[in-house]
């Protein structure tokens, strides 16, 4: 079993909370938009994957693909920033996500936190929101969660408070 620390959108802000709430966990994933510092600091706590965002610049795309793909506890994964979701899936993943589904979606951009399940392609979607402060949101949010014997479980949507 590991259990993944999962945010996006820090945009360069990056709330000593995390390190809080995702203490127990074995890895975190962030999907997009870190800041070269939050790069630096979630990697020096815990193993960390991720991929760029459309604002991140050299130096995190050259750490972190736009597209990630892999395995965890058996579930595929497929981790994009700008991706969309159930039924309105971004046009750079559109055809791949109906052709060759994960199991699991994740994206951020949107700064919206969303958990869905596409009945169509039986895959889970998760957007953690936004931790960080820059951008329309009004809640920075985090998403905790554990993966085991090919299932996905113990969701959590943490709210760091107001942006």
């Amino acid at each position: 079993m590991k259990t993944i620390g999962l945010l996006s959108d820090t945009h360069g802000y990056l709330d000593d909370a995390v390190f809080k709430y995702f203490e127990e966990c074995d890895e975190i994933w962030h999907a997009g938009d870190f800041g070269l510092e939050v790069a630096e600091r979630l990697a020096a706590f815990k193993p960390l994957r991720g991929v760029y965002g459309n604002i991140d610049g050299k130096e995190i795309r050259q750490n972190f693909p736009e597209h990630l793909r892999f395995r965890c506890e058996g579930v595929a994964v497929w981790m994009t920033h700008i991706g969309g979701y159930p039924d309105h899936y971004a046009p750079a993943v559109k055809r791949e996500i109906y052709t060759k589904p994960p199991q699991l979606f994740i994206s951020g951009h949107s700064h919206i936190l969303k958990v869905m399940f596409d009945e169509k392609i039986k895959c889970l979607h998760i957007n953690p929101g936004a931790a960080g402060k820059h951008g329309w949101h009004k809640v920075r949010t985090l998403i905790r969660f554990c993966v085991s014997e090919e299932k996905i479980h113990t969701l959590a949507a943490i709210e760091l408070g107001n942006r």
